[in-house]
């Protein structure tokens, strides 16, 4: 792995753990807002935000590579209502995706087989992470505050 390679991976590990602030962020947002469905989803997302970053430390030190965790940026604190919350998290993961997609293209430009199939799963998940965002903003958009209850109640059983 070339030491190009090994600073992005060091890179996306610390964008992935300032979207787990993100997401813990807006958790306790939607939790102070009485939603508690909202603030268990986030806190799902937060955890898996931490996982993705577990996930390529330990492929860089089966690499024999070291994995570092650079300086991690304040996250937004609070927002102008759950929709907004929604509208970040979809633009987020379409930034995420991003990331991956910059990865993959390093990888291939360092001819390295192995890391370009290894991030392939995080391309796959960020698709389905770009829909479950964008479905829920969705319902979002087509409902009233009252109806952002019932959602609410679905998201709790996450």
């Amino acid at each position: 792995m070339t030491e190009r390679l090994q600073k992005e991976l060091n890179e996306q590990i610390t964008a992935e753990l300032w979207s787990a602030n993100l997401y813990l962020s807006m958790s306790f947002y939607m939790q102070k807002e009485g939603y508690e469905g909202f603030a268990h989803w986030m806190k799902k997302q937060s955890e898996e935000e931490i996982e993705h970053a577990c996930k390529i430390a330990l492929y860089m030190i089966a690499r024999g590579k070291t994995p570092k965790i650079d300086k991690i940026d304040v996250v937004p604190q609070s927002w102008k209502g759950i929709l907004e919350v929604f509208e970040d998290t979809y633009k987020h993961e379409k930034h995420v995706s991003q990331l991956i997609d910059l990865l993959i293209k390093v990888a291939a430009e360092e001819k390295d087989n192995a890391t370009q199939n290894f991030l392939w799963e995080f391309v796959h998940e960020q698709v389905e992470e770009e829909a479950s965002a964008l479905g829920i903003l969705d319902k979002l958009r087509k409902t009233n505050p009252t109806g952002y209850l019932f959602i609410d109640a679905q998201l709790k059983k996450r």
